[in-house]
């Protein structure tokens, strides 16, 4: 697996993380799977492989018993969490309000569709 993809992957989320709040259900997620093509299963147990503390340990363990984890790959989503969200918090701050709410409404339109449609 590319390990740039991967940490695209987790910088993409990063920054919407940073900007909305958001990060493993309706990015990661849905990027590991359409993007780095990981079984949905893999993705979610990838994801919270790298939210892990304190966000999904359990659950990523949980996953990880049953051989649906990817270490390698949530490392490297992590490492692009960790810059990404410092540039998206940055970049929301100098966002207007309504800016950034039409931002996350087009981000939130274009994963439903996107999720609908698959």
């Amino acid at each position: 697996m590319d390990s740039t993809l991967l940490m695209i992957i987790g910088l993409a989320a990063g920054v919407l993380a940073g900007l909305f709040g958001i990060g493993g259900g309706i990015i990661i997620v849905p990027a590991l799977v359409y993007v780095a093509r990981l079984p949905l299963q893999t993705a979610i147990g990838t994801s919270l492989g790298a939210l892990l503390l304190p966000v999904g340990a359990l659950g990523a363990w949980s996953y990880y018993r049953g051989g649906h984890l990817d270490w390698r790959a949530a490392l490297w989503v992590a490492l692009g969490l960790f810059f990404g969200a410092f540039f998206g918090a940055k970049l929301a701050q100098a966002m207007t309000d309504a800016s950034l709410r039409r931002m996350f409404s087009v981000v939130l339109v274009v994963v439903a569709v996107k999720m609908w449609m698959s």
